[in-house]
């Protein structure tokens, strides 16, 4: 056991254990996907050391692209990858990032940090999705975390009449500082979100469907049709892993 750890430390610990499975499952001169977060932002860090093993990062969003570049990396826009890249089912072997909940099954929410279109496509072009968290992001059901949805901000009021029936009380994301404290925020793509409070999700995959299905929603964070196949989890007792068929 390891005693006196904070939520930091784990954070920390789980991102070297990310680092260590990345490198023995990924042969050198590869792509490797990279998310967006407090904990991916340690997986970056420890991995800054290693980056000439790959040949390009893929990142979810312009702070992990800025983190990237100032260590060193080779970070790729996914449409500039080598054509022959591309063409493959999974350009990209292993895309590493966190969640803000996620259930035995596998299935997460994402989006606390807003880049939750970019992570799900990037997500999409992986092979494998390593989720790395701490402990307190494992959950039964989800849904104590405010689901995130990325809408159109034309869409705001239409959207929130099509997600009354759904369940759930939409907030829409405000700035809590900065020049725009008080504003929507706005997402990379210069959309707006809405974290939908007090849902019970025991139907991800099709809860993710019918919001999906919602004109002028982007994008939810729910990924549960694309969920993750390895969690690497820290605690208090160290990493535990689990493989999510």
């Amino acid at each position: 056991m390891i005693a006196n750890m904070n939520q930091d430390d784990l954070k920390k610990q789980v991102a070297q254990a990310a680092k260590d499975e990345v490198l023995k499952r990924m042969p050198k001169g590869q792509y490797l996907g990279i998310g967006t977060g407090s904990t991916a932002n340690w997986f970056i860090d420890l991995l800054a050391p290693h980056r000439d093993h790959f040949a390009g990062v893929v990142s979810s969003s312009l702070a992990s692209t800025e983190r990237l570049i100032k260590l060193g990396f080779h970070v790729v826009d996914a449409n500039q990858l080598p054509e022959a890249v591309q063409a493959q089912t999974h350009p990209l072997p292993i895309y590493v990032d966190g969640a803000d909940e996620i259930d035995p099954q596998g299935h997460m929410i994402k989006g606390g940090g807003g880049a939750l279109t970019r992570e799900k496509i990037i997500a999409s072009m992986a092979k494998e999705f390593i989720c790395i968290c701490d402990e307190s992001k494992q959950v039964n059901t989800l849904g104590q975390f405010p689901l995130p949805i990325e809408i159109i901000p034309l869409a705001e009021s239409a959207v929130r009449q099509q997600l009354q029936p759904l369940g759930g009380k939409a907030v829409l994301r405000l700035n809590k500082s900065g020049k725009r404290e008080g504003q929507a925020f706005l997402t990379d793509n210069g959309a707006w979100i809405l974290d939908v409070h007090g849902l019970q999700i025991k139907d991800p995959i099709q809860m993710e469907r019918d919001f999906n299905q919602i004109a002028g929603v982007i994008c939810v964070g729910l990924f549960a049709q694309r969920k993750a196949d390895l969690l690497l989890v820290g605690g208090k007792q160290g990493v535990g892993s689990i493989t999510f068929s």
